[in-house]
This record gives structure tokens, sequence and C-alpha cells, in this order.
């Protein structure tokens, strides 16, 4: 014969909150692969993110020779529009977020 069991699920869910502080700083990374040219990077480092010929041209080295640089440092919501202009032009770029003490 079967007892009927009465049981309880409780479910603990992690809500992550972004909050802004004052503190929060913003780099865009942009990422090295084998696909895009020295030129092309060059040429979108310029247009979006302002660079200089010279600048963008020392930034794309270094993302080939150490694999990543950062590209630009602000808030968040300045470096968004460009990092998707840059991901519609065929880089990898991501935006990290820190909060300095």
């Amino acid at each position: 014969m079967l007892a009927n069991n009465t049981f309880s699920i409780e479910e603990e869910v992690l809500v992550e909150k972004k909050t802004s502080t004052t503190n929060e700083t913003a780099q865009l990374i942009i990422y090295n692969d084998d696909f895009n040219t020295f030129d092309w990077v060059i040429e979108c480092l310029m247009e979006v993110c302002n660079h200089t010929f010279e600048q963008s041209e020392q930034l794309s080295l270094l993302i080939h020779f150490k694999g990543k640089a950062v590209a630009k440092t602000g808030a968040y919501k300045a470096l968004k529009p460009m990092k998707d202009a840059l991901i519609d032009r065929g880089l990898s770029a991501v935006i990290e977020t820190f909060v300095s003490e």
C-alpha cells in the first residue's frame, strides 16, 4: 500500500544586478583573429574609435602579438556603440567593466 507523501520544493534564484558607481570603468578590448588584415583593423579603429593612423597601427600590432589590446577606456554607455560597430565590421571585441577601489 502506498502512502500519500506531500513535500515542497524550495528553489533559490540568484539575481545579478548591475549597479553603476562613480568608480566604475569599462574597457573596449579587441582580440586577435586569423581573418582580418592589419589594414582593415587600422581602418576600423580610425573610423569607429577615432584613433589616429599611428595609434591604430600600434594597436593592431599589440592585438596581433599579444592576442588582445585595450582600444578605449571610458563609460560603458560610450563604449557599447563602438563595440557593436567593430563587431559589425567582423572584429572580435568585448567590453570589460571593473570597479576601482
